[in-house]
């Protein structure tokens, strides 16, 4: 019974490892498709008239796509870190939360959006930075000081 149970694990571990791999090969195209396309609209952008101007809608599109590849490096990072040492980082996970989040106060339009809303990404913005600190905390507890 032991045999088939030791048996069955590594089927499923060699299972999640090759499902890891896939999603990070898949996760890196996007990143580096993702890349090329930010950089085509920062091109396009710098050269619509008037030249070498961009204007706030512009800037907006730009900084909330940056946050977007910025947030597929950032899973790349936690997909590597599980792979590695197959254990999913808290604080990488809380990062790519709080850059979500960040760029979703930057790409929308306090008016198109319902104030009870707001509040909610507010009240999330700030558990996740709370989690963050305690996080960072109990890190510093932990690591013995030499």
């Amino acid at each position: 019974m032991e045999k088939i149970d030791r048996f069955v694990e590594n089927q499923i571990s060699g299972i999640q490892k090759g499902v890891i791999i896939a999603l990070a090969a898949m996760l890196g195209v996007v990143v580096i498709l993702s890349t090329l396309h930010l950089a085509l609209l920062v091109w396009e952008q710098f050269w619509a008239p008037p030249r070498f101007l961009i204007p706030v809608q512009g800037l907006l599109e730009i900084f909330g796509y940056f946050l977007l590849v910025l947030i597929g490096v950032e899973l790349l990072e936690t997909l590597k870190a599980y792979m590695i040492k197959d254990v999913i980082h808290v604080r990488v996970v809380i990062e790519v939360a709080l850059i979500a989040m960040a760029r979703k106060v930057i790409v929308e339009e306090p008016n198109n959006v319902s104030s009870l809303t707001l509040f909610g990404i507010a009240a999330l913005i700030l558990s996740l930075g709370i989690a963050y600190y305690f996080e960072r905390q109990g890190k510093r507890e932990v690591t013995p000081t030499p």
